[in-house]
């Protein structure tokens, strides 16, 4: 798990200026990965009191600018954030309860970045969801 001091480098390292509100929110995203907006508030509230919902939406964008995290949106979800960035991996969301996991592309480095047609765009990126029900509410919904 990474220290106060591990942020901090984190921060410096892509030249943003090294504040309290930034390293508590890079440290609740490394604590909850995909993490929704509120979640994340909730966290940098307990640890450093007053904090505004603006400030953390501040903070949020420009560490996903600076690419310190990345911002993902199911659709039908809000913004969730992680801290695993930079590797192409995928997500798996439970249509019941809304639980993301993180997938690696299957087959490998980066298989995904090939499209049978990509009109003309440089891509670097692609990214994939798959659907279907977690183990928790696969094994409700046959009880």
């Amino acid at each position: 798990m990474p220290s106060t001091s591990d942020f901090e480098r984190m921060l410096r390292g892509v030249a943003l200026r090294v504040t309290r509100p930034r390293v508590a929110v890079l440290s609740a995203v490394h604590d909850q990965p995909h993490a929704d907006t509120d979640s994340i508030i909730g966290v940098v509230r307990a640890e450093l009191g007053g904090v505004s919902h603006q400030a953390v939406y501040d903070v949020l964008r420009a560490l996903t600018v600076a690419g310190l995290l990345r911002r993902i949106e199911p659709p039908g979800s809000v913004a969730r954030y992680e801290t695993r960035v930079g590797d192409n991996h995928h997500h798996v969301v439970c249509r019941s309860c809304g639980a993301i996991a993180d997938v690696d592309c299957a087959v490998g480095p980066a298989p995904c970045l090939t499209p049978s047609d990509d009109h003309g765009f440089a891509i670097d990126e692609a990214e994939v969801i798959y659907w279907g029900l977690c183990p928790a509410c696969s094994s409700s919904r046959s009880s």
